[in-house]
């Protein structure tokens, strides 16, 4: 089973528009409601490729309510952790010609409780699990290392742990020696403190976030696809040019399809290759959604994967 925490769900709210100019009137296409965050988009994934995901995640509020009942219709089980104040909202545009924006509230403020009951909750889980997928930004109250303590959690069960967040939690939890780190490239530029324009920064990056704990890394570049950086060297993944129409979720979908590749037993090589095929597919759908598994077979084929000479 693939365990996948999130600390921050959101009611999101996807607009479609005809196009995002300034200084113009828009026109909305369509608009629909999901629940997200980045650990419910990764158990939509792993379910979607026939893999076995227990979606653990925080709920409060009637939005906490109305996330649950948006929850039932993915059809995987989650559990949620009841927290006093309502979870977020978020706002994604796209349009017609790829363009989007994305816009998260903050999250709501945590009581110590209530952190360490979704702590508990996960612990109690780990026995059964073979992947823990920790996901996505801490809302106020939830300290900076706290995705450290599951992490430690986790190599103690003998759980694989993947780490896919941003800032200082992701600063002080690579240090916990998770399994692979994904940062993107804005990620990886906020943790070296340090703007990353060459191929040759994006290999020196990937070495170096390694060299802080993890033992491996994915440095997720969007189109140009990923270097990887594992103990047994260097290498490239290379999806195919295609129309990408909008590449929200797109990171979500590569964490997603990497770990369910690596928990079917697949190489390292391989399992970034399916990532970056399933990142590839989610850029080319519209709005926030996710590709199946046949038409993430269909980029894989063209997938190229090369190591760093």
């Amino acid at each position: 089973m693939i365990i996948t925490v999130t600390l921050n769900p959101a009611i999101d709210q996807n607009i479609s528009a005809d196009k995002l100019v300034f200084d113009d009137r828009a026109y909305i296409l369509d608009t629909f409601e999901s629940a997200g965050g980045r650990g419910i988009n990764a158990s939509r994934v792993i379910h979607s490729f026939g893999g076995k995901t227990l979606a653990i995640a925080f709920s409060g509020g009637d939005s906490g309510t109305h996330f649950e009942f948006l929850m039932k219709s993915y059809g995987f089980p989650a559990e949620f952790v009841r927290m006093k104040n309502a979870i977020r909202h978020n706002l994604a545009i796209t349009d017609k010609q790829g363009l989007s924006v994305k816009l998260n509230e903050r999250g709501p403020a945590l009581h110590e409780a209530e952190v360490k009951a979704i702590e508990n909750a996960v612990v109690q889980r780990l026995p059964k699990a073979k992947w823990l997928m920790l996901c996505g930004s801490l809302p106020p109250g939830a300290p900076n290392d706290f995705y450290s303590s599951l992490i430690e959690a986790a190599k103690a069960q003998g759980v694989e742990t993947l780490l896919d967040t941003d800032s200082d939690p992701l600063t002080l939890s690579v240090e916990a020696g998770p399994t692979v780190v994904t940062p993107n490239q804005s990620e990886a530029e906020r943790l070296l403190g340090r703007a990353l324009l060459t191929r040759g920064h994006f290999v020196d990056a990937a070495q170096r976030i390694r060299e802080m704990g993890a033992e491996s890394v994915i440095l997720s570049l969007g189109a140009r696809g990923a270097v990887a950086s594992t103990a047994a060297g260097l290498f490239e993944v290379i999806p195919p040019r295609v129309d990408a129409v909008c590449p929200i979720g797109a990171g979500d979908a590569m964490a997603a399809a990497f770990t369910w590749a690596k928990s079917k037993g697949k190489s390292f090589a391989d399992s970034v290759r399916w990532g970056v095929a399933a990142g590839t597919a989610s850029a080319m759908l519209p709005g926030i959604s996710y590709p199946t598994l046949e038409q993430t077979k269909e980029i894989y084929k063209r997938v190229d994967v090369k190591p760093v000479v």
